[in-house]
């Protein structure tokens, strides 16, 4: 049985030899400056006197991804307004009452409410699913939409039982092999969206007769980690089929190119960086996340912060996320093996915030490997 009450969790930052002062005054402004900055800074807004939304910036939408990155990061900072604030605005506005993806959210709404999309995008609900268990441990289930443990464990459900007995719709993992899909309506995967640590939470918290899927869930996408990211540069696709192929552009019907390692891509190592702090459980996770930082080391900021094949071709394209890519990359010395991991945890602390319209999914990963790093990335 996993001793959860009484895990110790790792802070990079003071192994450096930075104060612990320091450490967690920057975690408290990072999350004002976040939550509560100026209209250049923040990425969140009260909505009336009891809802609020995550503002994608670069696209100036609220996604189910931000909303359930803002969940975490609410439940993390012990915030319990602006949490219940974003969830509410997300069960007003984002859930599907009908149609083939009724328990599900709209992946995308415009920032007065209405839905820009009837999809759903999974990497949202399980990020919704891990917030409100978070939330139920550390806060108490409250009622309606606030029994936090009662709406996760209804969202999972739906989430792996949709489509059986004949109802319309898809789930979100495949039943036969596991695997969370990219969205339901095709067959194959995001290796972003695998959150095997996740999973090994779900395990134990779900009802209980979902509880075996999701423990087959977590060993399964570890597994997938290991041939979805390739095997000298440790970079994955966006999009890769169930046997870790990247998808070809042919195949996708969203546009562009979703077989390289791109935006979608740089979380993958951040989530092996996780996975590996809170359980340790597959040390091929460590030479995943060493492949990557010593394929990305030799390189000068402009280097890095280009598109590569997964095999590590250049495609001398910049980037549209250079301080996500950066901070996904320190976070994955949680796991690494390499000899450069403290050097990447010292350049993300030598590294600030990003300004401008497309701070958003930066930031977002930034503060999540500020969380990691520092210890403060927990299980509740």
């Amino acid at each position: 049985m996993l001793d959860l009450q009484n895990k110790v969790y790792r802070n990079y930052f003071a192994e450096l030899g930075i104060d612990q002062e320091t450490i967690e005054k920057r975690k408290d402004d990072l999350f004002r400056t976040l939550f509560y900055g100026t209209e250049e800074e923040r990425i969140y807004h009260p909505a009336g006197d009891d809802m609020g939304y995550m503002e994608d910036t670069g696209n100036h939408d609220a996604r189910t991804e931000g909303m359930s990155y803002g969940m975490m990061m609410c439940v993390q900072m012990d915030r319990k307004e602006e949490f219940d604030r974003i969830w509410k605005w997300a069960r007003t506005y984002m859930y599907l009452n009908e149609g083939e993806n009724k328990g599900y959210f709209a992946w995308s709404c415009g920032l007065d409410g209405h839905k820009n999309a009837y999809g759903a995008a999974p990497d949202g609900e399980e990020f919704f699913a891990m917030a409100l268990f978070f939330a139920s441990h550390r806060w108490g289930d409250g009622e309606g939409i606030y029994n936090y443990g009662r709406e996760a464990r209804e969202l999972l459900h739906t989430c792996i039982h949709k489509g059986e007995n004949g109802e319309r719709g898809r789930g979100m993992w495949d039943p036969d092999n596991k695997l969370i899909r990219f969205v339901t309506g095709v067959d194959y995967s995001d290796p972003s969206y695998h959150l095997p640590h996740f999973y090994e939470l779900f395990a134990l918290w779900a009802y209980e007769e979902d509880r075996e899927f999701f423990r087959k869930a977590a060993e399964c996408s570890r597994q997938y980690l290991h041939i979805a990211c390739h095997e000298k540069t440790g970079l994955c696709a966006e999009y890769a089929e169930f046997d870790g192929r990247p998808v070809s552009p042919e195949k996708t019907r969203w546009g562009g190119r979703h077989d390289w390692f791109y935006s979608d891509s740089y979380r993958t190592v951040a989530n092996i960086g996780l996975d590996y702090s809170w359980f340790a459980a597959d040390e091929e996770e460590r030479k995943i996340a060493g492949r990557l930082q010593d394929f990305f080391a030799p390189m000068s900021d402009e280097q890095r912060n280009m598109i590569y094949e997964i095999d590590g071709t250049c495609l001398e394209e910049p980037v549209l996320h250079p301080v996500g890519l950066l901070a996904t990359i320190a976070m994955g010395s949680l796991a690494s093996d390499s000899t450069t991991a403290d050097a990447w945890v010292q350049k993300f602390w030598d590294t600030p915030l990003r300004t401008g319209d497309r701070r958003y999914y930066d930031n977002c990963l930034y503060f999540f490997a500020y969380l990691a790093l520092s210890g403060n990335y927990r299980i509740y």
